[in-house]
């Protein structure tokens, strides 16, 4: 079989091997006719076949590719090269912990977020919903709020969030969205700053560990709207 050149090398050869032993996979066209997130290989065959440059890649769940390809090609090669602190499947995740997670109606659209405990199923905070905010600025704020919250109270448990990009932007402490700035979302950029200043002041033992959703389903503070 022909090969189509891919930034990651032989993974045509890896996808139709996942495909003949019947795992679902979905494909992150970055670069190609049509960028988007596609649930079939031949779908996203369409998309990058002949096409001289094409990006492409495929993820284990839909989070994981709507997620990649909301950050962009750029922002997702740096992951690569980042520590994103994990725990490998079949490894139970640590009851007594905090969980984070983000939702938002539209792309911008209302957004919110909260923390929840894991062990106990309580809402330790809830903000929103904001005006003409985004998913990824969501999580971002999630995690910075859960920080501080555990320092302020003096509690230091594990924090779980199902974004890649959002435990980037903390490890940056910067928030790099591409959110236009408007009038409407002024609560979302006056949230962002007040994040990225405590970041830049303040650091925080509690530990940031990547959410397994294929190993453990849902994140706790998911809001199940999907």
């Amino acid at each position: 079989m022909k090969k189509i050149s891919t930034f990651v090398g032989d993974e045509i050869e890896k996808n139709l091997t996942d495909m003949a032993g019947g795992k679902k996979k979905f494909y992150v066209v970055w670069s190609g006719v049509n960028p988007g997130v596609y649930g079939s290989w031949d779908e996203c065959r369409l998309q990058v076949a002949g096409c001289k440059g094409a990006k492409y890649k495929s993820f284990a769940t839909h989070d994981e590719a709507l997620e990649a390809f909301g950050a962009g090609y750029a922002d997702y090669k740096q992951w690569q090269t980042t520590d994103v602190p994990t725990i490998r499947s079949g490894v139970a995740y640590i009851a007594d912990s905090l969980a984070v997670d983000a939702a938002c109606s539209g792309n911008p659209g209302d957004m919110e977020y909260r923390g929840v405990h894991v062990a106990t199923g309580s809402e330790w905070f809830r903000v929103g919903p904001l005006k003409e905010g985004t998913n990824n600025v969501g999580e971002f704020l999630a995690l910075v709020h859960g920080l501080a919250y555990m320092k302020r109270e003096n509690i230091c448990l594990p924090i779980y969030s199902d974004s890649r990009n959002a435990i980037k932007w903390v490890q940056l402490k910067k928030c790099r969205t591409k959110l236009e700035r408007k009038a409407v979302n002024a609560k979302v950029f006056e949230l962002i700053a007040r994040a990225e200043k405590w970041l830049a002041e303040n650091d925080s033992p509690a530990p940031i560990i990547k959410w397994d959703t294929a190993a453990w389903g849902e994140i706790p503070a998911d809001f199940g709207r999907k």
